[in-house]
């Protein structure tokens, strides 16, 4: 007996798809993100085959908008943006201001109206954040002046798209569309109306979520349960969210993002955003799924030119406002074409807008396929981008170095240090061994690739090299050939064992240990390269063990067995 489970059909084809698409986008260089908009098209509604239900796909892709603006709220950073607040601030107004200008003129130029016209440009205007950080980071870019200024940039276009989400549905009727305000009220009264539920909803969230949020993190945490601790983090992420548009009527993307940063203040942040990360990522594919879905590739065949003008507008005129900006206040050609190279894309806001957009009526179906056509090409376009900057850099270092000329954040160098240790992970278990190695005299140097953990590595006196193990231009910089030892103290087995077998290969008389959780990770880690593998729950026993054969009661007791007399 067959049963009709579409939800089913949708999750496994997604997922499946998704996973093919975007293995063969990764191997390709590519970022991912277009192999799963790909894997959308292949099940969506214009294109043969088996199609998957839309109307489920949309309720997804909902969960998926409240679990990425949840993660950019997790991770959103003050301090970054303050430490580039001259340049990335008025660099990002400005160069948003003309992105969706040109996005304007292109859509008066098909004929669409003027509320048409300012969304798609907002559309246009503000880059992916997943592929951004991913080509800063590639390149060892994240801590450099280039990085922090296109991460504060980045800041700015996100909290400038939350602003637009909100105040989109409450100027639909001006724009041309179907308002969303109840009765007939004028455009300023509904702009008060609106303004007036988001400052109750923020005064809500700065007030009594500010306290409560972390105060039921920690007591769940304290309970010791990884399960409801989980759970905690998605109930809030997801309560809020819901509870923002149901009470405040604001959007649950905007509830979502609120959460993610009252999140933020609490102590237990890097591990609420560790344990949900999993979930997020699915749905993360799910949404740009989701979104592959809705696009008519018939819109490449029978409007090229506008295809052609959209990428010309994201990848060519908003590169171009955004070198003349970074120009203009005194940076040098590097930095500029860094900055012009990684916002040559959009992402994951532009499709939030564009799907406003269509909803209110305002954005025509077809500005929503050229959003996602300009996305595509712009995001299998930026590697290629920014393999022209590379060569370019290469040969304007060099240029430098040979006129003896100072040269733009020169790329990392291997810390100069020998017979030291290298601790993987600065969380729990890698910031206590890392100190107490510290304060015995042994030579340490740290791998993290969280930005905070990192800074706390540093405040305690070790050298850091921010990345992610995996890669070999980030194992080179903690200089592994003069180094006596490696402990991997991250939680991850399988990105740990990667990483050890090219450690083994730069080092292979180097001493490697490790952290596990099972008897499983045991040997996964020992096949891999591991010298020893660390059992936590059986060391936690046999030191508990050797406490408890300390006390009075207990010592010189020869009658217990072997395994703990």
């Amino acid at each position: 007996m067959q049963h009709h489970t579409p939800l089913i059909a949708l999750l496994a084809s997604s997922l499946v798809l998704a996973f093919i698409f975007g293995s063969i986008a990764n191997r390709l260089k590519l970022s991912p993100l277009a192999g799963y908009l790909i894997a959308g098209i292949v099940i969506g509604p214009f294109t043969p085959g088996f199609v998957a239900d839309e109307n489920l796909a949309f309720e997804i892709s909902e969960i998926g908008v409240i679990l990425l603006m949840f993660g950019v709220g997790l991770h959103f950073s003050l301090r970054d943006l303050m430490s580039v607040k001259t340049i990335a601030v008025p660099g990002a107004v400005v160069q948003i201001a003309v992105a969706t200008a040109l996005g304007w003129g292109l859509a008066l130029a098909l004929g669409w109206s003027h509320g048409a016209g300012l969304v798609f440009g907002l559309a246009l205007s503000v880059a992916s954040t997943v592929v951004l950080l991913r080509a800063l980071e590639d390149r060892r870019l994240l801590e450099s002046e280039r990085g922090r200024i296109a991460v504060g940039w980045l800041i700015v276009e996100d909290l400038a798209m939350v602003i637009a989400l909100v105040l989109l549905p409450a100027l639909a009727g001006a724009l041309g569309g179907k308002s969303a305000s109840a009765g007939d009220l004028s455009l300023g009264a509904s702009l008060l109306l609106t303004l007036g539920k988001l400052t109750a909803f923020v005064v809500v969230m700065l007030v009594v979520g500010r306290r409560v949020i972390p105060w039921v993190l920690e007591r769940v945490a304290g309970t010791g349960s990884r399960e409801l601790f989980t759970l905690c983090v998605l109930a809030i992420a997801m309560g809020v969210a819901f509870g923002s548009t149901y009470l405040f009527g604001v959007s649950v993307a905007l509830g979502a993002f609120f959460a993610g940063m009252m999140l933020n203040e609490s102590e237990f942040s890097h591990k609420a955003a560790a344990d949900s990360l999993p979930m997020r990522d699915a749905f993360a594919v799910l949404f740009f799924v989701s979104i592959g879905m809705l696009f008519d590739p018939s819109v490449v065949l029978d409007n090229p030119l506008a295809v052609l003008a959209t990428f010309l507008v994201i990848v060519i005129g908003k590169s171009l406002a955004a070198f003349a900006i970074v120009r203009a206040f005194g940076r040098s050609n590097s930095i500029a074409l860094t900055i012009s190279a990684s916002l040559a894309q959009i992402g994951e806001f532009s499709f939030i807008l564009a799907g406003i957009g269509v909803d209110i009526d305002v954005l025509p179906a077809e500005g929503r396929d050229l959003v996602l056509a300009g996305a595509l090409l712009s995001i299998i376009a930026n590697p290629l981008i920014f393999a022209a900057l590379d060569k370019w850099q290469a040969r304007a270092d060099a240029h430098a170095v040979s006129k003896g000329m100072p040269v733009d954040d020169p790329p990392p160098q291997p810390i100069d240090i020998a017979g030291h240790a290298i601790v993987v992970g600065f969380g729990r278990v890698g910031s206590h061994l890392a100190k107490l190695l510290h304060e015995r005299g042994v030579p340490v140097v740290v791998i993290e690739d969280d930005g905070d953990r990192a800074d706390q590595a540093r405040a305690a006196g070790l050298p850091v090299v921010r990345g992610n193990a995996v890669h070999e231009r980030v194992l080179l910089e903690a200089s592994p050939g003069e180094a006596t030892m490696a402990v991997f103290a991250i939680p991850q087995p399988l990105e740990a064992g990667e990483a050890m077998e090219r450690l083994k290969k730069l080092n292979p008389a180097l001493t490697i240990l490790a952290r596990a959780h099972s008897e499983t990770e045991v040997r996964h880690l020992l096949a891999h390269g591991a010298d020893a593998a660390v059992l936590a729950e059986r060391e936690l026993a046999h030191s508990i063990a050797e406490m408890v054969m300390a006390t009075p009661h207990y010592r010189g007791n020869r009658h217990l067995p072997p395994a703990i007399a």
